[in-house]
């Protein structure tokens, strides 16, 4: 009998199980939408199983989003497209908040523009008009038509 209690156990804390992430940093991080304003520290973990964004005000956790196969948030779990609908913009890529908050190209590298120090991108078309750039410490991502503004600078 306590064998089975023991493997119980085991199973449930296995299931519980928190995911490792082999990149952590803190951030000054600004978000703003029209469902969400934000600017304080945060932490960006990342690894290959997904990037984790976790926001703080006053040293208490405010908001966390889990992105792996799903977005998830404290809120629930959302397809990509169904977040980036609610949150950000249905015109959006399925990767980009992923591939924003990684600092890497966005729109398959649509007018990407390499320089010693980084990247930008601009975009626009009917629904965006986004200015996109990874310089040394900080990223900026910014859609004038959708009012969104992503900032992501060392702490």
């Amino acid at each position: 009998m306590k064998y089975i209690i023991f493997f119980f156990t085991l199973f449930l804390f296995s299931a519980c199980s928190l995911k490792v992430y082999e990149k952590t940093q803190s951030k000054i991080i600004t978000i703003k939408t029209k469902k969400f304003r934000f600017s304080d520290l945060g932490y960006v973990r990342s690894g290959s199983s997904g990037v984790e964004l976790e926001l703080f005000a006053a040293g208490k956790s405010l908001f966390k989003v889990e992105i792996s196969n799903l977005i998830c948030t404290d809120e629930g779990c959302l397809r990509k497209k169904s977040f980036n609908e609610e949150y950000l913009s249905k015109d959006y890529p399925e990767n980009l908040l992923q591939n924003v908050i990684l600092g890497k190209a966005i729109y398959e590298a649509r007018n990407l523009e390499k320089n010693s120090y980084g990247f930008s991108q601009n975009i626009s078309n009917e629904t965006v008009d986004i200015s996109y750039s990874v310089v040394f410490d900080e990223i900026y991502f910014k859609d004038r038509a959708n009012n969104i503004l992503i900032k992501i600078r060392d702490n």
